[in-house]
């Protein structure tokens, strides 16, 4: 660690990815501060500061991004001359889901209207504090998703791989989709017209330990797990949306975390796409939870919103461009996955059943 010890901002820290970022961070000797509206659901957060609050507020947004200090003087009037702007900036806050969530439609406008909102208030809060205290060297990194690219590339489930350059012509089969490239366009244009270095890149399906498990948010992987774990012991029958047989690449949490702070550290600004290029079908998800957990399952095909036939991650560009691939396999990843959400269901199934 250098002898100034750096400092980053981790909105939506109270969810998954960052939460693992914000562990990484301090890890790595960072003092950080974290920003949700809520706290993390299943462990405390390792942030030396944990600032609750809506970044669909403007005014929150300002203060929320200035640094005033090692010892966390967040809530504390701070003479002016003495607020710094942070080193760096992890925006991973959005109103999001799994395919439950997003590709019913109910929820588009909450999708796109606090998204896009949280995106605007950073970026304009950094450039106003840039422009008082007369310093630009906040680098943003910016989550964006698979997502982005467009359904008529998606219609096969023999998916080549999602190269960075097929996102145009634009056509995301989702609004929060569109919010992700407007807002990918939004970073960029904040870069080139305020100077504003900034880092974005393409999650493909991030899964692992401590992520959404229920409730209707979770994507495939938990769901799997969930529906599996929940069985009895000798297995039996679990509902899938749809034939099984649409295709997607799952990339473990700790990789993603991994893949990003290169891409903070390196000179290239993105997109670029972090994920597996291990393409699956969710039949082969289902199969692959159960073979981890030893029991037997049945799939039951029902009717339920799908999203595009076939994605897959192309990992060509940051093999070249930061040297880093994919390690773990599916199993692996699941493996750890399942027994995580086990653990969740028998504490349910005790809380709400006690002997």
């Amino acid at each position: 660690m250098s002898e100034r010890q750096k400092t980053a901002l981790v909105c939506g820290a109270g969810g998954f990815i960052g939460s693992y970022m914000v562990r990484r961070l301090r890890e790595e000797g960072y003092w950080v501060r974290g920003v949700d509206l809520k706290y993390p659901e299943f462990s405390s957060s390792a942030a030396n500061e944990f600032i609750q609050g809506d970044l669909t507020d403007q005014i929150f947004v300002e203060k929320v991004v200035q640094f005033k200090g090692y010892a966390g003087n967040y809530y504390h009037f701070v003479a002016s001359k003495y607020i710094e702007t942070f080193d760096e900036i992890y925006q991973f806050a959005a109103d999001m889901g799994g395919a439950g969530y997003i590709f019913t439609g109910d929820h588009d406008a909450d999708v796109m209207h606090n998204s896009a909102l949280i995106n605007l208030n950073i970026l304009d809060s950094v450039r106003k504090l840039n422009d008082f205290t007369g310093r630009n060297k906040t680098k943003i990194f910016y989550s964006s998703s698979a997502c982005i690219y467009p359904e008529y590339a998606q219609m096969d489930v023999d998916n080549p791989g999602l190269k960075e350059s097929d996102a145009y012509p634009a056509g995301p089969d989702s609004e929060y989709g569109w919010e992700k490239l407007f807002s990918e366009r939004l970073y960029l244009s904040y870069s080139r017209n305020y100077d504003i270095p900034v880092r974005i890149a393409r999650y493909h399906n991030i899964f692992g330990p401590e992520g959404t498990w229920t409730g209707g948010k979770e994507k495939s992987p938990a769901a799997m797990c969930r529906k599996i774990a929940e069985l009895p012991p000798g297995g039996g029958t679990i509902d899938i949306w749809g034939d099984g047989e649409q295709t997607r690449s799952f990339l473990f949490i700790d990789e993603c975390i991994e893949a990003t702070r290169r891409l903070m550290d390196s000179d290239f600004e993105g997109p670029v796409n972090i994920g597996s290029e291990e393409m699956v079908t969710i039949n082969t998800l289902a199969d692959t939870a159960a073979k981890v957990s030893g029991k037997e399952i049945t799939k039951n095909h029902i009717d339920g919103p799908l999203g595009v036939r076939g994605r897959n991650s192309n990992n060509n560009l940051i093999r070249e461009k930061l040297g880093w691939d994919y390690t773990m396999t599916l199993e692996d990843g699941i493996l750890r996955t399942y027994d995580w959400i086990n653990a969740q269901v028998y504490k349910d199934t005790v809380m709400y059943h006690p002997v």
